[in-house]
């Protein structure tokens, strides 16, 4: 079975020291985003706040809301890398978080070396990564460079190498912060065609991005956050009519 179940899940982010501190400037800075609360010495930035959802196999998810709602915060948690605050995530499946593609990697370790210690970071085992290797390193096309630092490479390199590291598995979870721009057009167009098989194989999808014909093409449903809140769940049109009658008001 396939499903992610969130129970009234929590996450906060304290700030501390804020005495040496403009305080109004820096509670300008998350004006958009979740609910803060505090003193000049000691902020708190509920960056989500109570969240309960069910998401089943075949749900292709669309999060919806503004700048600092907290949509890549519920994709941290759904994918573990963030601790609720409060609440219970339980997550059936394997999951891949196609965002912050670099997470764990070491710019003094070679190409080679970060394929195993990307690979342990998404939860794959030694044996499985050693399966996975020479097939990600034939899809980076990295050659030669796979046994240099990774400093050595182009910001290009860098990403195509995470990419093929962080797609080595189909997974049954699928979790996407906008669509993925992946080096020079030869492999974009190579990495679009993984990704939409994963796009059409994987369980559950959740999908955040501002891009409403992305999310009419890929999703089924959507949620809609406000400052860290959950405030609408239903087919794309409704959530998408709600979020813009509340960017309205």
């Amino acid at each position: 079975m396939i499903e992610i179940l969130l129970d009234s899940v929590t996450v906060e982010f304290p700030l501390y020291d804020m005495a040496g501190r403009s305080f109004k400037s820096h509670v300008l800075r998350f004006g958009t985003g979740g609910r803060i609360r505090g003193d000049q010495r000691h902020v708190t930035i509920t960056a989500l706040d109570g969240v309960s959802l069910s998401l089943f196999e075949g749900d292709r998810v669309a999060i919806v809301g503004h700048n600092g709602a907290g949509k890549t915060t519920l994709l941290r948690v759904l994918a573990g890398i963030y601790e609720p605050s409060r609440g219970r995530v339980v997550t059936r499946g394997t999951v891949a978080p196609l965002f912050d593609l670099a997470l764990g990697m070491d710019p003094d370790a070679t190409g080679l070396e970060n394929i195993r210690l990307r690979g342990l970071l998404l939860g794959m085992n030694p044996r499985e990564i050693a399966r996975h290797e020479d097939e990600i390193v034939a899809f980076s096309e990295l050659g030669d460079y796979i046994h240099m630092p990774i400093r050595a490479y182009s910001a290009g390199m860098r990403l195509r190498l995470a990419f093929a590291i962080s797609t080595a598995r189909e997974p049954e979870i699928l979790l996407l912060d906008e669509m993925i721009g992946v080096g020079d057009a030869r492999f974009f167009e190579r990495a679009q065609e993984r990704l939409n098989r994963y796009l059409t194989r994987a369980g559950i999808v959740v999908l955040a991005s501002h891009q409403t014909k992305v999310l009419h093409q890929i999703c089924n449903k959507a949620l809609l956050l406000h400052h860290g809140k959950l405030i609408g769940l239903g087919s794309i049109d409704e959530v998408l009519e709600s979020y813009a009658s509340l960017t309205r008001g």
